[in-house]
């Protein structure tokens, strides 16, 4: 078996590379019209991953801004109006243009079919029109930023967004309406590809688990995108129409949003988890060349996850006058949900025993990955309790908790996701050991950043505050050094893969030498991904016969015979 250790020892050989140029992005017409109006899932792919990684930059500028007013107590560097409105649309942009779509819209795209054995999704043309959905979304942001801003939060809260701000309610919640029908078109391409596009052989249990992921999450898509839209129209018809619907002064009730709201809003967490848990399953598996350790569990996992998840929203609203009986069952269903993510976990270290681990990049962010979301995740027990939401909520604990599993371990297996396929999307190597530096700056960073806010949340600091005591300040300061840090990560990894665009060595067609469908193409794939229909022959991450082959150089585990 051939260890990859460095990334020359990934790249092409000169035959391969120069079959690799005749596929070459390069070799394609690269207009603009070809460009807006393709239906290749590849190109649009790539076209998300143009807006997610700029949401992201943006997202990431008023994060330090936050961070920054947060280094002292008073309110030194903005109004708190302006700050207001500066975590708003921080929340906003990252929730909803960046960390839902990151998986699904840029890698789940580029990988679905290509993993399926298809030649393109099921409806390319509701494909395009998803990113469409997203751009509009995009500019109505862009537009709300512009006219002044939004200060309502990123959960736009009634009766304020419908009666007490001057903001641009209706324009910021029209930007998260759009972007919520992108969703809805992607997670019904998935569907219907993954039922009806499959090649010859490649049983539901010889899916690779990233295709699990995405199914479940195509499925809360469908199921509870909807709701959100719903609920952001019913606020702009009382804003612009004076009907009660949340106003309790006009009749109506604001407990309704929350529930329509929280109803989406705590399965779109697994929107954006159940991808990055996907991506995980893969790269576990790669660099322990081990079959994956429990694989039926962790699919059954995926769709017990998002079938829980949409029952367990009313944990959102402990101290809204809610039940106390209903509290309780909201409770006892919290703790529940906990415990198909711990069956992945588990299976993903029984993986990881024994195995022969190889460190690079990719596996660097999956570690990271685990001990970042291992923290998220027992925290969140804590807000699942009755008697400790009441302490907890509204406080800072409740930053940390959210972005110790939102932000860290989705951004840091979107990473490593990223990493684990830029030589198959983009056909080029990138430095290993910057790679791997990015990856720890990124995990130490985070940690400084939002660790100390479990402290702060404990003393009682609450969110949303621009000022704070001064005995507060040295866990803020820490906070916003390690923000820094975790800066200087993202923007490493942005350098280096920028540069491997040009300078990268090509890679080969399997660098890694992975199991999956994908790595049997050439890198990047050609317009419609396989000369013939694939033949599915193995059970999923063989990896033992794969590192005991002699005949194939490339790894390629799957034959690639006409059906």
């Amino acid at each position: 078996m051939s260890t990859l250790t460095a990334p020359l020892e990934g790249a092409a050989t000169p035959k391969q590379e120069q079959a690799t140029k005749s596929y070459n992005y390069l070799n394609v017409d690269h207009s603009l019209k070809s460009w807006l109006l393709t239906q290749d899932h590849k190109r649009i792919a790539l076209l998300y991953l143009i807006g997610v990684t700029f949401f992201f930059l943006v997202g990431g500028l008023l994060a330090m801004l936050l961070r920054l007013e947060l280094l002292t107590p008073g309110s030194d560097l903005m109004a708190m109006d302006t700050y207001n409105k500066v975590f708003t649309m921080h929340g906003v942009v990252m929730v909803f243009f960046v960390l839902i779509p990151a998986i699904p819209a840029v890698l789940g795209n580029f990988l679905l079919p290509l993993m399926l054995g298809a030649r393109d999704l099921a409806f390319p043309k509701i494909n395009l029109l998803s990113w469409y959905c997203y751009m509009i979304g995009a500019a109505l942001l862009l537009y709300t930023v512009v006219a002044g801003g939004l200060d309502t939060g990123w959960t736009f809260t009634t009766p304020l967004s419908t009666r007490f701000v001057n903001t641009n309610v209706i324009s910021g919640g029209l930007a998260a309406f759009f972007a919520g029908f992108s969703s809805i078109f992607t997670g019904l391409n998935f569907i219907v590809t993954t039922h009806r596009m499959r090649a010859p052989g490649l049983t539901w249990f010889r899916l690779p688990l990233f295709v699990w992921a995405n199914y479940a999450t195509a499925i809360i898509m469908i199921l509870g995108t909807p709701v959100v839209s719903i609920a952001i129209v019913l606020v702009a018809i009382e804003r612009l129409l004076g009907v009660g619907i949340f106003d309790p002064r006009l009749g109506g009730d604001p407990l309704l949003f929350q529930h329509l709201f929280w109803f989406y809003s705590h399965p779109a967490v697994y929107v954006m988890l159940l991808p990055a848990m996907g991506v995980m399953s893969e790269l576990i598996a790669c660099f322990s060349r081990k079959r994956i350790f429990g694989y039926t569990a962790i699919a059954f996992s995926s769709v017990a996850i998002a079938v829980f998840g949409f029952f367990v929203w009313e944990h959102h609203m402990f101290i809204m006058g809610v039940s106390q009986y209903s509290a309780l069952v909201f409770s006892l269903l919290t703790m529940m949900v906990a415990v198909p993510s711990a069956i992945k976990v588990f299976n993903w270290v029984a993986t990881l025993y024994k195995g022969s681990i190889r460190f690079d990049a990719p596996m660097v962010y999956a570690l990271g990955f685990i001990g970042l979301f291992v923290i998220g995740g027992c925290t969140g027990v804590f807000l699942g309790a009755t008697g400790m939401d009441v302490q907890l909520t509204e406080t800072y604990f409740v930053v940390a908790h959210f972005h110790f599993v939102m932000v860290g371990a989705v951004i840091m297996a979107f990473l490593g996701g990223l990493h684990f396929w830029w030589p198959k999307i983009f056909g080029r190597m990138y430095p290993e050991q910057p790679a791997k530096l990015a990856a720890l700056l990124i995990f130490v960073g985070f940690f400084f950043t939002f660790g100390p806010q479990f402290i702060l949340g404990y003393m009682g600091m609450p969110r949303r505050y621009a000022m704070y005591p001064p005995e507060w300040q040295m866990l803020n300061v820490m906070s916003t050094a390690g923000a820094t840090v975790m800066g200087l990560g993202y923007l490493l990894s942005m350098m280096y893969l920028l540069w491997s665009l040009k300078y990268g060595p090509i890679a080969a067609r399997n660098p890694w030498k992975a199991y999956g469908l994908e790595w049997t193409v050439p890198s990047p794939p050609p317009t419609y991904n396989f000369d013939r229909v694939p033949l599915v022959t193995h059970e999923a991450y063989d990896y033992e016969w794969i590192d005991h082959r002699t005949d194939d150089v490339e790894g390629k585990p799957i034959e690639a015979t006409a059906a």
